[in-house]
């Protein structure tokens, strides 16, 4: 693990099921059938990834078929038919893939699935060499992380060092993931930053904050004090 930071390698599955260009129709619903994966990446001899096949790529065909040919020279085509008259990887596949790298963060390769609409992303080196897959359930596997994990991590790597009144003085409490912060600060103006910083760490659900300032004696109107200034001391009882 990278400290506070998951990377897309400390998930990912690295044996890759992969398509050559040249993959038969029949032979990839067998393969995603027999391995229960929805999509393949499409190498090259370098084994770089030039494509990905889906279901829904395969699923043209059937969509098809029924439809009656485009009439006429001007007629076009509509769309996705030319998939459904593909017999190989190299006619299926969506190319370029979307593709992602070791080093990003989960948080990222979580945006670009969500942004290219996307449930696996292939895994590639800075020379489009495949090197893994992840997928939405790898995302996932980091809220599986122990509750003490979190509470360790937030205390020493979080919270020490930024709080006025160190660690002491707050309480880490952990609970399916969601993080409560109880206990006083003598400088009230950390606790949004705090919050934030424990909010990033990797597995935390949610973040509550029951963080309050220090105990303070309330004010006297100046009158007031002017008045106990002026009576002195309280006199004793007599004996």
């Amino acid at each position: 693990m990278h400290g506070s930071v998951y990377t897309v390698s400390d998930v990912m599955t690295r044996t890759v099921i992969a398509l050559a260009a040249g993959a038969a129709f029949k032979e990839i619903v067998r393969t995603m059938e027999g391995r229960r994966i929805s999509a393949l990446p499409v190498v090259d001899t370098g084994n770089r990834v030039v494509g990905v096949v889906s279901e829904a790529d395969l699923l043209r065909k059937e969509e098809f078929r029924d439809s009656a040919p485009e009439r006429g020279p001007r007629a076009r085509p509509p769309a996705g038919l030319e998939k459904a008259r593909a017999v190989t990887a190299a006619d299926l596949m969506t190319s370029p893939a979307v593709t992602v790298h070791p080093e990003a963060t989960l948080g990222q390769a979580a945006r670009l699935m969500a942004r290219r609409n996307v449930k696996r992303l292939p895994v590639v080196d800075d020379d489009g060499v495949l090197r893994g897959i992840v997928s939405r359930s790898d995302l996932l596997r980091v809220f599986l992380r122990p509750d003490a994990d979190i509470a360790d991590e937030v205390r020493r790597e979080v919270l020490a060092g930024r709080l006025p009144d160190g660690i002491e003085s707050v309480r880490v409490n952990v609970d399916e993931g969601v993080v409560t912060l109880t206990g006083r600060v003598r400088d009230t103006s950390v606790v949004p930053l705090a919050v934030r910083l424990v909010r990033s760490v990797e597995g935390v659900v949610d973040v509550r904050s029951e963080l309050t300032g220090p105990p303070h004696r309330p004010a006297l109107e100046p009158d007031l004090v002017r008045e106990e200034d002026a009576r002195g001391p309280a006199s004793q009882p007599r004996s």
